[in-house]
């Protein structure tokens, strides 16, 4: 596969398992009437940006994750109070433009100073010009505008604190539910593209081959129909040809394989593993495939979601316990790193990959720390059983807390991550 398509493929893992996520939070967010403003894949400084609707749509620098940011979660950057001079722009005797600096430069609008404001409940405004007040009713999709930026007024039914904590949980909850979802999906397609291994095979392929290990150093691929050893016949019997090779340590051992229907006969010897004193080749063996029916995706896919989620909890024991070396925690370039080797395997392995990817994403996100969603999710169930939200300063430090602890392992693990590829580890 051309570096090209690597890259490309590498990019869009990234930009698939993070879009779906966000895409979970923003459609349920909408579904309960929140106002989005910003709808962003990655963090940092704005690559691209365009706006439709209400939301903006922005890619930024940092391949870290992503964001929606919602009306309310977080104060309001833009805000008018009384005694302060502002123009307006009215449509019908309703203002839908508040313009907050270069008032002489506005054409069309109404100049004054700020007597009352309320663009949260009541949507008014008592605007005083030439000693004379005017009331005006404030449009509810109305922009203020300042500094050469739009932000859309949010009244209090279009906030994120305005709505039910089970709407609230939702617009939450929705993002990893969405990982899951294309981790299952993914996985049904893995194994709609791979088959699975056929109960009671009669021949064996090679599965894998080891680089470093002398079946690397031979002409055998992975593929290729094991027919024979030495002579000897070995059908589906992989234990047969584990102990030939075992007790083969620097002795010539010819395969047979099939390749496209051909017989090719190869030489490997076998070295010696200091580990298990035995002899080894670097190659696996492996069952041939069937198709697979409608319904056994759906069985096999779940099986795989199931194994996969012990796999990713015991993985996170270990980090509890500490039962793991700094080194070896990976970041986003490791998986960048990682990712682009198993595209270079093709598009099969890729999928599987994906769906691993997307499925501890979903995992991770629900885990009880502070800036994540299970977080979040922490605090709305609190305040279901209090009958009223925790304050919603202290909530934000904590978040705020969680965040930056994140970014500081984040940083040590891409620390990490830079320096295996100078060392020229894998």
């Amino acid at each position: 596969m051309h570096m090209i398509q690597v890259v490309f493929l590498t990019v869009m893992v990234f930009f698939v398992i993070v879009t779906i996520h966000e895409w979970g939070h923003f459609y349920f967010a909408k579904r309960a009437g929140i106002l989005v403003r910003e709808f962003a894949i990655g963090f940092g400084p704005k690559l691209f940006s365009i706006k439709r609707g209400e939301t903006r749509y922005t890619l930024r620098l940092v391949p870290a994750g992503g964001f929606v940011r919602m009306a309310g979660e977080d104060p309001e950057l833009v805000e008018v109070q009384p005694g302060q001079t502002v123009a307006v722009r009215l449509k019908d005797d309703v203002v839908t433009r508040i313009y907050l600096d270069r008032l002489d430069d506005r054409s069309n609008v109404v100049r004054g100073e700020v007597e009352k404001i309320d663009i949260e409940r009541a949507m008014k405004l008592d605007l005083s010009a030439d000693g004379v007040t005017e009331s005006y009713r404030v449009h509810p999709q109305a922009l203020l505008i300042t500094k050469g930026k739009e932000t859309q007024v949010a009244p209090l039914d279009r906030q994120f604190g305005s709505k039910t904590v089970g709407q609230r949980a939702l617009a939450i909850v929705a993002g990893p539910v969405m990982n899951f979802i294309l981790a299952f999906v993914l996985f049904g397609v893995y194994f709609q593209m791979a088959g699975v291994p056929m109960e009671n095979p009669d021949r064996l392929l090679i599965g894998d081959v080891v680089q470093g290990m002398p079946a690397s150093k031979a002409d055998i691929q992975v593929g290729d129909v094991i027919d024979s050893v030495n002579g000897v016949k070995i059908g589906g019997d992989s234990a047969k040809m584990i102990e030939m090779i075992g007790k083969s340590v620097n002795v010539p051992l010819t395969f047979n394989v099939i390749r496209d229907g051909k017989l090719h006969s190869i030489k490997i010897t076998p070295m010696l593993d200091k580990a298990s004193g035995v002899g080894k080749l670097g190659i696996s063996a492996a069952a041939p495939s069937r198709s697979v029916t409608f319904t056994e995706t759906f069985t096999f896919a779940g099986k795989a979601m199931k194994n996969m989620t012990i796999m990713i909890f015991d993985g996170f024991k270990k980090l509890v316990l500490g039962d793991f070396k700094m080194e070896d925690l990976g970041g986003p370039v490791r998986t960048a790193q990682v990712t682009s080797q198993i595209a270079e395997q093709g598009l099969t392995q890729l999928v599987s990959w994906v769906a691993v990817l997307s499925l501890y994403l979903g995992i991770f996100n629900l885990l009880p720390i502070p800036a994540l969603d299970g977080s979040r999710l922490v605090f709305l169930g609190l305040e279901a059983v209090r009958g009223r939200p925790i304050d919603p300063n202290r909530e934000s430090m904590v978040h705020f807390i969680g965040f930056a602890m994140l970014m500081l392992l984040m940083l040590a693990v891409t620390y990490n991550d830079i320096l295996r590829l100078v060392r020229g580890e894998h």
